[in-house]
């Protein structure tokens, strides 16, 4: 299970909001499945249903992790007018298949909903989060 600070659930939702109505991502790390840094990136596409985060940005936050001695436990990304589970396309570009992936759907913008889910081999599974 990952456990997530409700300030960082609140600085997601913030992130998702401000990003629309394009994608926003970023990363979660820490130690133990409980999350202690956040990195919020730059999605670099202009897509309202696709997110791809800027290698050279990526890039700094793993070697930060690593400088850290903490682990990348999630990765997440908005999904400003759709339900939050994974598209095909997220699907397809899950490249970390011990991370989680966190996606906020915004369809109602009232009632933010996050959801985590693993995603192995193309098999995606809903997982939970602990908000604390």
């Amino acid at each position: 299970m990952l456990t997530i600070p409700k300030h960082f659930i609140d600085d997601i939702i913030s992130h998702a909001k401000e990003a629309a109505p394009l994608e926003c991502c970023g990363i979660l790390a820490g130690k133990d499945g409980t999350v202690t840094d956040m990195y919020k990136m730059n999605n670099t596409e202009n897509d309202p249903d696709k997110y791809l985060m800027d290698a050279k940005e990526q890039f700094a936050v793993v070697k930060d992790i690593r400088a850290k001695g903490i682990d990348m436990l999630a990765i997440y990304h908005s999904h400003p007018h759709s339900p939050a589970r994974p598209s095909g396309i997220d699907t397809k570009l899950a490249f970390y298949p011990d991370a989680i992936y966190i996606i906020i759907s915004l369809q109602d913008s009232e009632m933010p909903v996050i959801k985590g889910f693993l995603i192995r081999d193309g098999k995606v599974e809903e997982t939970a989060i602990k908000i604390n």
